[in-house]
């Protein structure tokens, strides 16, 4: 399971993006703001598509990031229930994220939201100590994002660039 989960995290929040920023970019013929699409899909994929399916997993599976990430010994009613919690407001970010690609209004809503929650979550995971390999994946990838997401949304208020790239 640990191979899988590093090839959905590294696919979601690195991969996917880069890849739809290329193409989107080749298909305009090398038109169009860069840091817009960098935000523009990294919104859509790592705030978007990487919450909303943590937050399906932990919504209908509170037991696998209870154990496998956060390391719960044994998952008690309470612990499940909070995990589960966590999944609901994932699954808000995550779909205002993925909504954020029809309308473009919301990328920078969605980018502060989703930015500030991947940022301060993976700094609360590096002061635990004792992390294992998932743990460590998903607090690189959540500090990774948050920094992309944060040069965009500086660059989108002091430049009053726009958000609708197509």
């Amino acid at each position: 399971m640990s191979g899988m989960y590093l090839v959905m995290i590294l696919g979601l929040m690195i991969v996917a993006p880069i890849v739809s920023v290329v193409i989107d970019y080749s298909a305009g013929g090398g038109a169009g703001d860069v840091l817009l699409l960098v935000g523009n899909w990294f919104v859509f994929w790592a705030v978007g598509v990487r919450l909303f399916t943590a937050g399906l997993s932990q919504s209908f599976r509170p037991e696998f990031t209870a154990g496998n990430i956060l390391g719960a010994k044994a998952a008690d009613r309470s612990v499940l229930q909070i995990v589960q919690e966590l999944g609901f407001a994932n699954l808000g970010f995550g779909l205002i994220g993925i909504l954020s690609l029809p309308f473009a209004g919301w990328t920078v809503p969605a980018a502060v939201a989703g930015g500030l929650f991947l940022g301060l979550a993976g700094i609360r995971h590096i002061a635990k100590s004792g992390k294992n390999t998932k743990e460590w994946i998903a607090t690189l990838t959540d500090l990774l994002v948050f920094v992309v997401l944060a040069v965009f949304v500086i660059y989108v208020w002091t430049t009053g660039a726009g958000t609708a790239v197509g």
